[in-house]
């Protein structure tokens, strides 16, 4: 039974990335007989987050956790991000988000259950506010 980082580290990113795209929609298959629901977070990211290419870090690791929705810089200073996956990959995707990228100052991440929206079929950078 893989999970989707040991898939990752096994098979390589580009891979990795192929074989999660091949899975059903609303379920990712990591495994025979392992299947993952979709569920959906919204975190908000609060420090020194924008003009750091915080947007482009989190749209980085959402690829390679097979993840979809979106990030975008909003009018207080802060950083939203939609993401719809697994939750093993959800739960790294907010460790990375409170990581952030080595020019950022990441204060504290809020996590937010969230509907599923079908209409993100891949994540993406949004405009500004």
């Amino acid at each position: 039974m893989l999970s989707p980082f040991a898939l990752h580290s096994r098979t390589g990113a580009g891979q990795a990335r192929r074989l999660l795209r091949m899975a059903s929609p609303g379920v990712l298959s990591f495994s025979a007989g392992e299947s993952v629901k979709k569920q959906a977070r919204k975190y908000v990211v609060i420090g020194r987050v924008q003009g750091v290419g915080f947007r482009f870090f989190a749209e980085n690791w959402a690829h390679q956790l097979g993840l979809s929705g979106y990030v975008k810089n909003c009018a207080d200073g802060t950083v939203e991000a939609y993401a719809i996956g697994g939750g093993a990959a959800l739960e790294e995707f907010k460790a990375r988000l409170a990581e952030g990228p080595r020019s950022a100052r990441v204060d504290q991440v809020q996590e937010f259950e969230e509907q599923v929206k079908g209409s993100y079929r891949r994540f993406v950078v949004e405009s500004d506010w």
